[in-house]
């Protein structure tokens, strides 16, 4: 039997708020999350956060610094760390704080999927070039079955995230579905 779970990655109030290509994420993923819960499949959050000090920012990391220095939005004690409002976790829903793309890297993601039995990840999120291809790739490497929802993701780059949802992600054995049509099947 498989178990699956829904992961959505980076759908963070400061991020939807200062990215456009973030906030059209947001109406799929308010369709998708009610349809998830009401089939009893879990939902995980990902939000991304660093320390304010930069104690966890390697100098050389020229992506992660230049976050880092962009004023309080990716502050792990930030409001604007938080989860949309919109898309509030429930009470029980885990939320895991990451500190680099994947929402694997550092974090008890892994242990708490194979805790509930998942061997089935869905993913949504921003970005689909950064934190979706990641989260995707670390997944895979730990032979999960893999979904993306290709309107539930975006990227700053559409082409990258055209590329990646029509090439890469297919290429090596992911479903690529619409949120109606990954809901319709629950």
């Amino acid at each position: 039997m498989t178990t699956t779970a829904l992961i959505i990655g980076d759908l963070q109030a400061g991020i939807v708020d200062n990215y456009p290509f973030a906030a059209g994420v947001l109406p799929v993923v308010e369709r998708v999350l009610p349809a998830a819960r009401a089939a009893g499949i879990p939902v995980i959050f990902i939000r991304f956060g660093l320390r304010a000090s930069g104690l966890d920012v390697a100098a050389g990391n020229q992506v992660i610094n230049t976050l880092r220095g962009a004023g309080t939005l990716f502050h792990e004690e930030s409001p604007e760390t938080l989860v949309h409002p919109r898309i509030e976790p429930l009470p029980g829903e885990a939320v895991i704080l990451k500190r680099r793309a994947s929402a694997f890297s550092g974090t008890d993601l892994d242990r708490l999927l194979r805790a509930q039995r998942v061997d089935s990840i869905v993913l949504a999120g921003v970005a689909t070039g950064a934190m979706v291809a990641a989260t995707f790739y670390d997944a895979a490497d730990r032979d999960y079955r893999l979904t993306v929802l290709s309107d539930a993701c975006a990227d700053g780059e559409p082409d990258v995230h055209d590329f990646l949802v029509n090439r890469v992600f297919p290429a090596r054995g992911a479903d690529v579905l619409t949120g109606d049509e990954w809901a319709a099947r629950l």
